[in-house]
């Protein structure tokens, strides 16, 4: 697979694998055995960046990742977060914490829990209204210094904050949510990051699923997964929505490609320090991400995909209410 470089000097594969789902998030965790063989097989298909975070399980996504990786450490990319209030019991508290002293508690957690002696990429999950992000830049700061972080990330922050911790860390790479059925970070966040020199790292880049035309108004979720709870995965909104994957399908089709391949090729072609992280808990699903590396999109095709999909509003928020209120513009 291509490589790409997030920030000046992390290089890492033009697709990445997201593997919260593996332990949490979208229904019950995978069986451990089975998600080490996605993840390594991850490796054989060439990806080299695996993103994973505290929170997720929490803390049993980190394990799942460290002993999966073990054998390739020096040959990958592992990036994970810090920043929300959760107790060493994996109870979850009533929300943020990125006190610098919280910070470092959280990456010696982490390194221990991957079974390594550093973290490639340490993100803030989410910004924290009462931690001034100077002070979180500085904190991972000692933790570069140290040599227990080699890099620095922001995960669903504004301009604004990502300049004030570009000015106390250089930060290398900014995760947020990013598709063809959400595009916010269009408006500022992309120009920002462009100027800055700092790469982007979408997650959620096929929809949370949806963008895979595998998913209608009749769809069941299992009662743990989270979609349950997200306004745009309603039936309703669902219903609505499915114009848009209806589209990239047709194209799909002149492209001998799946919705899905379309989906990660678009963004791909967008920047050439943008690195999508779709996630998957099936071997077949891998594959056909994987494949979306291959697929060329030529101006043509952009356009005409600008012009079916750029002017469609996606029906429904894209968190619930408790969520959105996380979310630094």
């Amino acid at each position: 697979m291509q490589k790409r470089k997030l920030g000046n000097n992390l290089e890492v594969s033009a697709l990445g694998l997201g593997c919260m789902s593996m332990s949490s998030g979208y229904g019950p965790a995978g069986d451990e055995q089975e998600m080490i063989k996605v993840i390594r097989a991850a490796v054989d298909l060439g990806v080299t960046l695996f993103d994973t975070a505290e929170a997720y399980g929490p803390f049993t996504n980190e394990v799942l990742v460290g002993k999966a990786l073990a054998p390739f450490r020096d040959r990958v990319v592992i990036a994970t977060k810090f920043g929300f209030d959760i107790n060493p019991d994996g109870t979850r508290g009533p929300g943020l914490d990125s006190r610098p002293a919280h910070i470092k508690e959280v990456a010696e957690a982490s390194l221990k829990r991957l079974g390594t002696d550093r973290m490639d990429l340490f993100y803030q999950h989410r910004v924290d209204p009462d931690v001034p992000m100077e002070d979180v830049a500085g904190a991972v700061k000692d933790l570069i210094a140290a040599g227990k972080v080699r890099h620095f990330g922001l995960s669903e922050a504004g301009a604004q904050n990502i300049r004030r911790a570009h000015a106390v860390q250089p930060v290398t790479a900014l995760q947020s949510e990013y598709s063809l059925w959400w595009r916010e970070p269009e408006q500022s966040v992309l120009p920002t990051l462009e100027e800055l020199g700092i790469g982007f790292v979408p997650f959620s880049p096929l929809g949370k699923g949806f963008l895979t035309g595998k998913i209608d108004e009749n769809t069941t979720f299992d009662k743990s997964d989270f979609r349950n709870t997200v306004p745009n995965f309603s039936p309703e909104a669902r219903k609505a929505n499915l114009a848009l994957v209806e589209r990239i399908g047709r194209i799909a089709g002149r492209k001998h490609a799946t919705p899905a391949q379309i989906a990660l090729a678009w963004l791909l072609a967008r920047k050439p320090w943008i690195v999508p992280i779709p996630g998957t808990t099936k071997l077949h699903r891998l594959q056909e991400n994987v494949g979306a590396a291959a697929v060329e999109l030529d101006a043509d095709d952009l356009r005409e995909i600008e012009a079916t999909t750029a002017r469609m509003q996606m029906v429904g928020a894209r968190y619930s209410e408790s969520s959105q209120r996380m979310i630094d513009r």
